[in-house]
C-alpha cells in the first residue's frame, strides 16, 4: 500500500478546512483514516479527489467534504452510540470510530457489508460492528442512539429512525422528493416527543431503498 500521508493531509486543507469545516476531531480523523482502501483498487488514484466514488452493486463512497459536513453536524464525541445507515465501504463508520464513537452499521447489500467489514479490520477500526438489512428500520436492538447519520435520501424521514434516538440525540439524513437529489436535514430530539430540525445545505445522494424510503425499481 502506498504512503498516502501528504494526500490526506492536502485533502482535509483544500477540500474541508477551507469549506468552512472547523471541528477538530473531524479534521483528525480524515487526516488519519486511509479513504484509499475504502474504494476499489481501480479507483486508488482518484482516493483524495472531492467527489463520489462508484464502489460496486450500484453504491457509492460519498464524497469526503460530505463526510465532514455529516459528521460535524453529528456533534460526534468520544464514547458516542452512534448507528450508520448506508454503510457502504465503510469509510464514514471509519471516520466516526477514528473520532472515539462505537459505531454500529447496517448495509442493505450483503456483499457491501462484507466488503465493509474487510475494510474495517485491514484499516485499523475491527470494533465497528456491520449488519445486513434494511437500515430505514434502524437496529432497534441496539437503540438508543446518541446520533445516526444516514448516507442515503429518502422521500421523508422514516419514523422509526427518529424514535431511535437518545434524549438529546441527533440525526443527519438527506430529504427530498427526487432520487437525485436531496437537502441535508439535522434533526435534534429535545424530549420524548419534542424534536427540532435544521437544513445544513443540499447534497446529493443514492436512493435510500427499504420500508420506510424509497421502493426498489426493478
Amino acid at each position: 500500500m502506498r504512503d498516502d500521508h501528504e494526500e490526506r493531509a492536502t485533502m482535509v486543507d483544500r477540500q474541508i478546512r477551507s469549506r468552512g469545516i472547523s471541528d477538530a476531531a473531524v479534521l483528525a480523523a480524515m487526516s488519519k483514516v486511509p479513504r484509499q482502501l475504502f474504494v476499489p483498487f481501480e479507483s486508488r488514484q482518484y482516493a483524495y479527489e472531492d467527489r463520489p466514488l462508484p464502489i460496486g452493486s450500484g453504491q457509492t463512497i460519498s464524497q469526503p467534504y460530505v463526510v465532514a459536513l455529516m459528521c460535524e453536524a453529528l456533534k460526534i464525541e468520544p464514547g458516542s452510540h452512534v448507528l450508520d445507515i448506508g454503510t457502504g465501504s465503510g469509510y464514514a463508520a471509519a471516520v466516526m470510530a477514528e473520532m472515539g464513537a462505537k459505531v454500529i452499521g447496517i448495509e442493505r447489500k450483503s456483499e457491501l457489508a462484507d466488503r465493509a467489514k474487510a475494510n474495517l479490520v485491514r484499516s485499523g477500526y475491527p470494533t465497528v460492528e456491520i449488519h445486513c438489512g434494511d437500515g430505514t428500520v434502524g437496529y432497534p436492538q441496539a437503540a438508543p442512539y446518541d446520533t445516526i447519520m444516514v448516507a442515503a435520501g429518502s422521500p421523508a424521514l422514516p419514523g422509526t429512525l427518529k424514535n431511535q434516538l437518545a434524549n438529546g440525540g441527533r440525526l443527519v439524513i438527506p430529504i427530498g422528493p427526487s432520487r437525485h437529489h436531496q437537502h441535508l436535514l439535522r434533526i435534534t430530539r429535545q424530549s420524548e416527543t419534542d424534536f427540532s430540525s435544521e437544513t445544513p445545505g443540499d447534497v446529493t445522494f443514492v436512493p435510500l431503498i427499504g420500508e420506510e424510503g424509497w421502493k426498489e425499481t426493478s
